[in-house]
């Protein structure tokens, strides 16, 4: 890959040793280029100013500012992509809410960092192309102004509402999962069970707060206490002349109450 479009990115660990992990893990991906390392908070900011990256592997506890202070400092057009790095699980959930593309917890194996980059890459990937659509639907109607010739204006790339990953704490761990990945939701009092690739999840978040923050295409309210993930219903079933059943791809088979039965009367 060429230097113009390699991956940027800046190493932020108050540990000298962690960095240097960090660099040679880097080092072995062709298209990252490391543009640079900061040891604290302060410094963290003002190379983020100065070089602009793309990607930040950014420590959490830190003298000075700490991760997340970090962040706070820099404008809106500032902040980089970023995959936390750290020792520490209890910050994790906060990290998803500021949309951080990952969390990792020391110590990692090499698959699971070169996964994090992965994502990172095709993220910012996008993002390059979004940039670039923008400019050049900008040069487009600059042009059509000068010949008269009137041009649409570029219309704005929405933002990313739907969660992708949740964190979830489990057994004194957190366990990050893809949503693609989910069965079935529960309700559980002020608690959701998350069921997912035969295990059960207990993640402390209302079925009305989390069913917010999931793509409706993709998940669909079928009682008040259930959400499915559309993708893995495998067959709808009449039983008797009211009740339909939902039965998904694992065999599970759960009741559609009567006011969610008119989403499914397309698919009859």
């Amino acid at each position: 890959m060429n230097a113009a479009a390699a991956i940027r990115t800046l190493v932020v660990d108050d540990e000298p040793l962690a960095r240097e992990g960090l660099r040679l893990l880097l080092a072995t991906d062709p298209d990252v280029s490391v543009v640079g390392e900061a040891g604290n908070g302060p410094e963290a900011v003002r190379l983020i100013r100065e070089q602009r990256p793309d990607l930040v592997l950014l420590d959490v506890q830190m003298p000075e500012l700490n991760g997340f202070e970090v962040l706070s400092h820099l404008g809106p057009g500032e902040v980089p992509a970023v995959i936390f790095v750290t020792a520490y699980d209890r910050y994790a959930l906060r990290a998803f809410d500021i949309h951080a593309l990952d969390y990792l917890l020391k110590p990692f194996r090499d698959d699971r960092f070169h996964d994090a980059i992965g994502r990172a890459k095709a993220q910012i990937r996008l993002t390059r192309m979004s940039d670039l659509s923008q400019r050049l639907m900008s040069v487009l109607s600059t042009y059509g102004e000068r010949e008269g010739t009137p041009v649409p204006a570029p219309t704005p790339a929405p933002p990313e509402r739907w969660v992708r990953r949740l964190a979830i704490r489990d057994s004194g761990r957190v366990v990050f999962l893809d949503v693609d990945e989910i069965e079935y939701i529960e309700a559980a009092d002020y608690y959701v069970q998350i069921h997912a690739g035969g295990k059960a999840y207990l993640h402390r978040e209302t079925m009305q707060g989390l069913e917010a923050r999931l793509d409706p295409e993709r998940f669909m309210r079928i009682h008040r206490s259930a959400i499915v993930n559309s993708s893995r219903i495998r067959e709808l079933r009449s039983e008797g002349r009211r009740d339909l059943v939902v039965v998904l791809t694992g065999g599970t088979e759960l009741r559609v109450a009567r006011s969610h039965r008119e989403k499914f009367q397309h698919l009859r």
